[in-house]
Parts: structure tokens; sequence; C-alpha cells
């Protein structure tokens, strides 16, 4: 079964500087949903800040394996309730990837409970990629390190919290260096982090990163049922127990009250 995955893209810079829109005519979710299609197995579809609910509703999130998510300029633009939509969905098992400034997105900080900040500056400088664990199944096809000649330094300390993995360190030509790929788990989804990809440069071009996110993909579906009653906190009863045990002292709730207490 192919594994569906939906780009969103905040869709504003396109629309607004002739240099994005120069090398990304049809935006930047575009780019990346083509490239994705591409490889056996995903079918990519895209969705933008702009159209109703985000292109977020509940039907197309709830069919929706993974989700990867580019902002920068309107952050703020996006709604609180798409942002509980989708965080719903990541505990259920939908895989999340969150692109470049999509680390100060409210989904991100909402799913890393930090700052999510970094160091950063824009001169076009050498970004070196290195797969420091290139057993993981995002480095399949990446030897040990490669280049982008022109990107935006992103520098630590990147205030987020110990990952599972780290699995992409870059290193930029200013001499700063950055975790540039990371991955946790949030209930029954896989995040995974990836720093390049700044409008101005056609980083979505370039086949090492068009691998990258296509292992991604991979990596984040969850061919899993999806979780249930994530939200329920069922009370158990002393008839269900697994060993026989006797009711000790006051309880405020009757045994096997139903409800989240």
């Amino acid at each position: 079964m192919s594994i569906r995955a939906v780009v969103w893209g905040e869709n504003v810079h396109e629309n607004t500087n002739d240099d994005v829109r120069a090398l990304y005519p049809q935006g930047m979710h575009e780019c990346i949903a083509d490239a994705l299609n591409k490889n056996a197995g995903i079918t990519a579809t895209t969705a933008t800040l702009q159209q109703p609910e985000h292109g977020l509703d509940e039907q197309t999130l709830a069919s929706t394996d993974v989700l990867l998510w580019w902002g920068h300029a309107a952050h703020g633009d996006v709604s609180d309730e798409i942002v509980d939509r989708v965080q719903q969905r990541v505990w259920e098992g939908m895989g999340l990837i969150v692109l470049h400034s999509g680390h100060f997105s409210k989904i991100f900080k909402r799913m890393m409970g930090t700052p999510c900040s970094l160091t950063w500056r824009e001169a076009g400088e050498k970004e070196r990629l290195w797969a420091i664990n290139r057993s993981h199944p995002i480095c399949a096809g990446i030897d040990g390190f490669f280049e982008l000649p022109n990107s935006e330094m992103y520098g630590e300390p990147f205030t987020v919290p110990e990952p599972m993995d780290t699995v992409f360190i870059s290193w930029f030509e200013g001499g700063e260096v950055f975790r540039s790929g990371l991955t946790w788990q949030r209930g029954a989804g896989k995040i995974f982090y990836f720093g390049p990809g700044h409008e101005t440069y056609p980083i979505y071009h370039d086949e090492n990163i068009q691998r990258v996110l296509s292992n991604a993909v991979h990596w984040a579906a969850n061919t899993a049922a999806a979780w249930t009653g994530i939200e329920d906190a069922p009370n158990r009863a002393l008839a269900d127990a697994l060993e026989p045990i006797e009711q000790k002292g006051k309880s405020l709730h009757q045994d096997g009250e139903e409800g989240f207490k």
C-alpha cells in the first residue's frame, strides 16, 4: 500500500518574492511533492496556508500517513484549531517531518515543549551535512557527507529536547555546526526535523535532499493500527486486574468508573 504523504507549505514567499518564485514557480511544496512522487511507494499531495482549514481538514488528516511541514513568515497565522488537530493525529500515529524554518512553527513547538530557538545567518555559505548515523533508514543511499553550495546557516544551541537519534550534523563555511537531522516520537507518531531548506536557494532541487526526504517519509510512516483512546485514561476495574487484589483504603472514584480522571 502506498504511503500517503501531504506536503504542507506556507506558500507566502513564493508569491511575494521574485527570487523564490524563480526557483519554485509552483511553490516549494509542489517541488517537494513532485520529488516524493518519483519514489515507489509514496503518493504525495499538497496543502497550503491559504486554503480553507489550511488544507488540513479532518478528512484529509485522517487519510494522511506522513505530514511534511514548511513555514517561515506566517507561523502566527496558523489556526490553533488546526495545530490541535495535527497534534492529535501525530499522537495517533501520523508521521511529522518538519523542515527548515518550521522549527519555529506552532506544531513543532507544541510537540517539543521547548523554545526551539537557534542561531542563524543568511549569507549563502556552503553547508556540509555529515551522515553521522549511516545505519539509520533516513541515511539510506547517502554517502558519508554531502554539500550544499549555498545555504542559510543554522547553528547551535538548538533548544530542543534530547532526540531519539541524531542523524545529520551540519558544518557551515563560517565555522558553526548544527544538529540538522533529529528524530523523536510523540505518542505513536514519529517526528523528523531536517534543517536545510532556505527558500532563496535551490535546496529542494538537490538529489541528496530529495533522497533524505523520501527516506524520512518511509521511516515516519506508521504501518501499525492507529492508537485509540489516547485521552480517555480508562479506569481498570478490580475484576480486570491480572492478579487477584482487594480494595485497600478509601477511593475517590467507583471501581470501573468511566471517563477521564
